[in-house]
């Protein structure tokens, strides 16, 4: 079956960084749209970044999160710099058999992980 498991959250300071990881089984991983998405307490889940032939980012992450792909490894990469406070949150990787200028409405992702939660302080 598939299975999508992340890594690589933690707690760091306000400028500090992180890199996320999400080792994907139990499905043709190249063929698939890959993303991260986050869930805040209170709110609800937002679209961070995504690629397949395209890359996508939200925003509030552009020129300090980077999304990458080793597809040889299955594994998918979020590269998290310059954090800040309101980044806190739990953050998912997703796949989705396409992506597109809607990737970042979480209904048309088909597979989840379970989450790995990022704390930034002040």
């Amino acid at each position: 079956q598939v299975q999508l498991v992340e890594s690589g959250g933690g707690s760091v300071q306000a400028g500090g960084s992180l890199r996320l990881s999400c080792a994907a089984s139990g499905y043709t991983y190249s063929s698939y749209c890959m993303g991260w998405f986050r869930q805040a307490p209170g709110k609800e889940r937002e679209g961070v970044a995504a690629m397949h032939i395209s890359v996508y980012y939200d925003d509030s992450v552009k020129g300090r999160f980077t999304i990458s792909r080793d597809n040889a490894k299955n594994t998918l990469y979020l590269q998290m710099n310059s954090l800040k406070p309101e980044d806190t949150a739990m953050y998912y990787c997703a796949a989705a058999g396409i992506c597109g200028s809607r990737w970042y409405d979480s209904g048309r992702w088909n597979y989840w992980g379970q989450g790995t939660q990022v704390t930034v302080s002040s």
